[in-house]
């Protein structure tokens, strides 16, 4: 019996200091983890009642652990599959054990390398379409032009033209609106009971199901056009489980078609965001990215070749998801009781690993603070990438990485062959939601 087994668990934080700032940390929990750490050191835990755990790291030897060396163990949380699927479904981002391991074999192939190269083209034209009218020689709010851009990118490549703005857009204010309102239920477990008397959750899973209609309507639409767009609608349609030989159904489609275009739109518009405002501040670094994609375009105006070509732009935007990692924390529960870094823990313990805190963790990198694409660079890159997790690790890593490396380096090149970019202020301000969100991001493009 577990009750009587003897388990350890790193230095705890008081329930009570938990409570008293839990508002503050609602609003933005990473200067209370950061405090904590420095406090206990690289991991500390709660005690949330008699049984339940909770354990925080910045530690390497966590990461690697629950997302590779065990990942069997542990599975996605109660966070993730509960309140989050309540909205999006369960598609991959909520899925676990063997329905997970189903879904993700059927959808690799694809976001395989070839199949992103056909969509190459059609982002490309986007990014230039989106841009073409950008404001000059003013200060600029960067994110809302970073997220309209990256929420057409994803739309483009899924739905090609066979979607309109209207909807497009109404689906984008859809995913906002449920997004604010799920970190509100996440971080404020106690108001649960106010939430739902109050309306607030039946509200939201109606707009959930709003979201769903807009996208079957879409799917729908290609079915019955019978006809061939060679987008990831297309890619997906043509999907088959191994076992039955047929396709998702279509409510499973729509469910990962909605988690596509949040992990797909959300995730790239913040590393952008973040990358431009700091190629801002960076004068110097900002003349090397012109200088080699100048150099590129000498050689080659292959696309694809480009983009293979991009070694100094994907350091540069790798550093900048360093500091600003868009998924900025992950967690898991253990499946049966555990043992790590000398810890004995009970089953169903809630471990989160902030990627904020151990990509800027001291023990893993020389002046974290800084700013610096040489880390990504030669012999370096092979250090940096032990403790590097941008799209997490292990078999439940980021199945759109491709993807958004492609719209990022497309993005920038873009943009800096053709301005001049001026940040605002020095200063970078940041909004931890399900997201790392920018805050305040002003810049100005002025013309080459």
């Amino acid at each position: 019996m577990s009750g009587n087994k003897k388990y350890t668990y790193p230095k705890q934080l008081s329930i009570i200091r938990f409570l008293f700032n839990a508002e503050s940390i609602r609003k933005n929990p990473i200067p209370f983890h950061k405090k904590y750490f420095d406090q206990f050191g690289d991991t500390f835990s709660l005690q949330i009642g008699k049984t339940k755990h909770v354990i925080l790291s910045r530690d390497n030897k966590v990461a690697e652990y629950i997302l590779q060396k065990n990942q069997k163990n542990f599975q996605k949380s109660e966070l993730q599959t509960k309140f989050i699927s309540k909205y999006l479904g369960k598609g991959l981002l909520t899925a676990n054990g063997d329905f997970w391991f189903k879904q993700r074999r059927l959808i690799q192939p694809a976001f395989h390398k070839q199949k992103m190269n056909q969509l190459v083209n059609n982002m490309q034209q986007t990014i230039v379409s989106e841009l073409k009218d950008l404001s000059e020689n003013k200060s600029l709010a960067l994110f809302p032009v970073m997220n309209q851009l990256a929420f057409n990118v994803v739309a483009k490549s899924l739905f090609h033209i066979s979607a309109n703005e209207e909807k497009l857009n109404r689906l984008k204010l859809i995913i906002l609106q449920v997004q604010e309102f799920l970190i509100k239920e996440i971080r404020l477990p106690y108001k649960a009971l106010w939430f739902k008397i109050s309306g607030q959750i039946k509200k939201h899973q109606q707009l959930a199901l709003e979201s769903d209609s807009i996208i079957k309507e879409i799917v729908e639409d290609r079915i019955n056009s019978g006809t061939k767009q060679n987008d990831l609608l297309d890619m997906l349609l043509e999907t088959r489980y191994e076992d039955s030989g047929e396709g998702m159904s279509t409510q499973q489609l729509i469910d990962e078609i909605k988690i596509l275009f949040i992990a797909g739109h959300e995730t790239s518009a913040n590393a952008m965001t973040f990358t431009l405002q700091l190629l801002g501040n960076y004068p110097e670094i900002q003349q090397k990215v012109f200088k080699e994609l100048t150099e590129i375009e000498s050689q080659t105006d292959d696309v694809i070749e480009q983009l293979q070509k991009m070694t100094y732009t994907n350091a540069v935007i790798n550093e900048s998801m360093r500091l600003y990692p868009p998924a900025w924390i992950t967690d898991r529960e253990n499946i049966e009781d555990d043992e790590f870094l000398g810890y004995h823990i009970k089953d169903k313990t809630l471990i989160g690993v902030s990627f904020y805190e151990l990509h800027r963790n001291p023990k893993y990198w020389n002046n974290p603070e800084e700013f610096n694409p040489e880390r990504f660079l030669d012999e370096q890159k092979k250090e940096s990438y032990k403790y590097f997790y941008p799209f997490s690790a292990g078999p439940r890593m980021c199945i759109g990485l491709g993807f958004a490396m492609y719209e990022m380096s497309l993005t920038l090149s873009h943009i800096v062959k053709k301005y001049n970019v001026t940040s605002a202020n020095k200063d970078i301000q940041i909004n931890p939601l399900i997201t790392l969100k920018p805050v305040g991001a002003f810049v100005t493009f002025s013309k080459r």
